[in-house]
Order: structure tokens, then C-alpha cells, then sequence
């Protein structure tokens, strides 16, 4: 057949009953491959006469619809911290236990000191959840300018936006589809990873009350012993002791540690087999101290 001349009307039938049923067997392909697979089956036919015939057999496929985002609307600039308590961040990591339990974690970190100020663990969290953790915190370290998050559920609720809003607390909610861009996500991103790397992929947990203890130790480590290297490699704690404004750091919240070796006078010695004890042993030396200052040397002999 000369290329100038249309094809017969018997070839075209053929190929359209060809088209659909390349079409039927493959309904998530669209026009170009189906060609494809028309031209290994010997037709020589290219991708538009296939999209007009699968257009007139109402086979065509439906363009895709942009997938529209959820978000929070922002109540504050979008800033660098500069001070303490200026922004914190928090966010949802998951994970599963060694029996296929779910674990969800909701970390809060103050953005300047680079501090963790609680990780809470457990099954299910939920925005009433969320916005009774961030009170906690509040009573313990004082209310931020900021909090920077996602566009989660469990953030954008109204009833937690109103509520930030009666603590002249300002949202910042992260743009869709950027968590590491500047002045954004990154400082959580970043802790969250090691986070991960450091502790979840490290450690086997069975049961929540031990994920509780393990990761709480973590937090503890975190704080007070690792260096960041964005701090001058000291940890999040020793720097926030340093800063001119606050003479002694808040103690972080859902743990006796820090203040213990300060309360005592003593030196701090890590023991990494003190981390899991119950903090009982040091009630009972601070009695003993007690009784020794009170009766001297001579009589403790």
C-alpha cells in the first residue's frame, strides 16, 4: 500500500479491536505504550493514530489531578532562632517494635541550643495529645515564640492552632515537599536521622515500656554527653550553660539526671551502667552526706 493512500476500512476495524484489547489487558498503560506493544505485535502504526483510536473507544486513560496539600496556615515569619526558647520544632517519627508493635515518637527540639526537650512514646498520638505534651513543656521551660512543624493532621488541627494562639505562640508550618530547605525543617530532619541511625537501628525493642527506657537514655546522651558539631562539638546542654543570658539551662523534663552530680557537689563521671537504675540509690546519698555533715568526720568514725 502507497504511502498516500488511506487504509481500508477492514484494516481499520481490525486495528481498533486490536487497540482495545492491548487496552483492556493493560488498562494502566496509556497511548504510547500501548503503540509499543501494537508495533511488536506487527502493526505498523505509530502513537497518534492509537491515542485517536483509543480517544473514539473512550479507552483514553485520565490525566492524572494534582494532588492538593494540606496545610496550616503560618502565624509567624519564617526565622532563624537567635535565642533561646525563639523556635522550637517538633515532629512524628515511626517505628515498630520486635513483635510488629507500631511506636510513634513526637519529638520536640529547641532549634537554638539544639536541644531535645522530650521524645514521647507510644502506640497513638493524637492532637490532644500532642497539645497536653506541649503544655507540659511549657510548665517546665517556659513558652517559645515559635513552633515549626509539618503539615501533619496531628498539627493543623484548629483546636491546637487556637490554642497556640491563646499562648501568643506563632506556627511556622514547613512548605510541602521541602523539609530540608534553609530556615525550614532541617534542624529536626537532621536530629531525627540520628535519632534513627543512633538509637532505633541500634537497639531491640520488644515491648513499649522498653522503648520508653532505651530512648529516654538516648535523650539523656544526647544532651548531656554528644558533641554537635554545630555548637563547637559540646553537647546541647554544656552550651546552653554558656549562654550569658540564663545562668543555669532548664533541666529537661521527665528526667532527674542532669541535676543530680550538680546537686551533690560531685564531679560527673559517666557510667553508663547507672542509665537504666532507679534514682532511689541517690536519695539515699544524699542522706548519708546528710548525716555526715551533721555529726563530723570524728563521729562517723
Amino acid at each position: 500500500m502507497s504511502p498516500g493512500r488511506k487504509r481500508p476500512n477492514a484494516w481499520l476495524s481490525k486495528l481498533k479491536s486490536a487497540v482495545r484489547r492491548v487496552s483492556n489487558q493493560y488498562p494502566e498503560m496509556g497511548y504510547p505504550r500501548i503503540a509499543r506493544l501494537l508495533k511488536r505485535g506487527g502493526w505498523p502504526v505509530g502513537a497518534r493514530i492509537v491515542q485517536r483510536l483509543r480517544r473514539e473507544l473512550g479507552l483514553a486513560v485520565p490525566a492524572k489531578k494534582p494532588r492538593h496539600r494540606r496545610r496550616g496556615p503560618s502565624t509567624g515569619i519564617p526565622a532563624r532562632a537567635s535565642h533561646r526558647n525563639h523556635v522550637w520544632t517538633w515532629d512524628l517519627v515511626h517505628d515498630t517494635t520486635m513483635g510488629g508493635g507500631t511506636l510513634r515518637m513526637l519529638n520536640a527540639l529547641d532549634e537554638f541550643t539544639r536541644e531535645c526537650l522530650y521524645i514521647h512514646v507510644d502506640r497513638r498520638i493524637n492532637t490532644r495529645k500532642a497539645r497536653r505534651i506541649m503544655s507540659a513543656l511549657i510548665e517546665r521551660h517556659g513558652a517559645p515564640e515559635h513552633i515549626r512543624s509539618d503539615n501533619g493532621s496531628e498539627f493543623i488541627e484548629s483546636g491546637l492552632r487556637s490554642w497556640l494562639a491563646k499562648n501568643r505562640i506563632k506556627t511556622l508550618y514547613i512548605e510541602p515537599g521541602s523539609p530540608w530547605s534553609r530556615r525550614c525543617g532541617r534542624h529536626v530532619k537532621s536530629f531525627n536521622a540520628r535519632f534513627r541511625e543512633e538509637c532505633l537501628n541500634r537497639e531491640q525493642l520488644w515491648t513499649l515500656t522498653e522503648a520508653r527506657v532505651a530512648i529516654e537514655d538516648w535523650r539523656w546522651k544526647y544532651n548531656n554527653i554528644r558533641p554537635h558539631r554545630s555548637l563547637g562539638c559540646i553537647a546541647p546542654l554544656e552550651f546552653a550553660q554558656e549562654l550569658p543570658e540564663e545562668s543555669e539551662p532548664n533541666p529537661c523534663w521527665a528526667s532527674s539526671r542532669p541535676n543530680i552530680d550538680k546537686r551533690y557537689n560531685l564531679n560527673h563521671i559517666v557510667d553508663t551502667s547507672r542509665l537504666t537504675k532507679a534514682t532511689a540509690q541517690f536519695g539515699q546519698l544524699d542522706h548519708r552526706l546528710a548525716i555526715a555533715t551533721t555529726l563530723g568526720p570524728a563521729k562517723m568514725q
